[in-house]
């Protein structure tokens, strides 16, 4: 089976450029009041001075804060802790251990990085998911795969390990799409071990090789490899699109993550006139 060529001369999907850092410490906060604090006035209770100083840092440090939810937090995913992110050009990315559905000589690849406790991951399995696939992968334009970045705690990793034992049967994509219809909130028990047994039960799997295989953790370091790989690549929020190499992302480098169907089917589109 040949390897499909992607265009790698093609326009960038979106113009990255880097967020600006604030700083917890706020160093340059304390420089309006250095020059009264040194210069020795006889008799100055500088005690006087605490009350407006603590209010100043205060101030400075809360609207360092906004400054920083505004510019790094994305109401369509989950952002990793750092919340910022450096510039993205095109990426190769490892399909070795991908889920993939679609022709490989499709012209357009999609990678999706997700966490299965992740509630927009939910949300782009629904609306995004089901469309690239209705429309693009059954057709042959589009290959899409899942890749696993698995952070916001061990039922993450327990959901994705339990995945790939289902994989091991040939049910993935059916287990993926149980995982997103059973959701609970994040690590409260929703994708315990034993919960993640009876949904292998209700799709019909071997229990037997299963189970052993969740209890093994025989996928543990795939899915800890993956996630570190994720953010070696630039990825810091779930769901993460890569369209042909490309993070679809806004202009502070950030996953759209599940944003309107048509944020991607544009992208698309314009891949395939070319």
């Amino acid at each position: 089976m040949n390897t499909p060529q992607y265009d790698t001369d093609a326009e960038p999907i979106v113009q990255l450029t880097d967020m600006p850092v604030v700083s917890e410490s706020m160093e340059h906060s304390h420089q309006p009041v250095q020059p009264i604090l040194s210069m020795g006035w006889s008799g100055f209770d500088k005690t006087k001075l605490i009350l407006p100083i603590s209010i100043l840092i205060a101030a400075v440090l809360i609207s360092g804060s906004i400054f920083y939810t505004r510019g790094g937090a994305n109401q369509n995913a989950v952002i990793a802790p750092t919340g910022v992110q450096k510039p993205i050009g095109k990426v190769n990315i490892d399909l070795t251990n991908a889920m993939i559905l679609g022709d490989a000589k499709a012209p357009v690849m999609i990678v999706e990085y997700a966490d299965f406790q992740c509630p927009f991951c939910e949300r782009y399995f629904k609306q995004n998911q089901t469309a690239f696939i209705s429309q693009y992968v059954n057709s042959g334009k589009v290959r899409f795969a899942w890749k696993d970045y698995a952070f916001l705690g061990q039922e993450s990793v327990w959901a994705a390990e339990a995945a790939r034992c289902a994989n091991d049967q040939g049910k993935f994509w059916e287990y993926h799409d149980y995982l997103f219809n059973h959701q609970g909130a994040e690590n409260s028990g929703a994708f315990s071990k034993a919960n993640l047994k009876k949904f292998a039960s209700a799709l019909s799997l071997n229990a037997g090789q299963f189970n052993k295989c969740l209890d093994s953790d025989k996928y543990a370091s795939l899915i800890q490899k993956e996630t570190q790989e994720a953010s070696t690549i630039g990825v810091n929020g779930t769901p993460a699109t890569f369209i042909n190499g490309q993070l679809v992302a806004d202009s502070n480098g950030n996953s759209v993550g599940a944003a309107p169907f048509t944020t991607f089917q544009a992208i698309i589109d314009k891949i395939l006139t070319k």
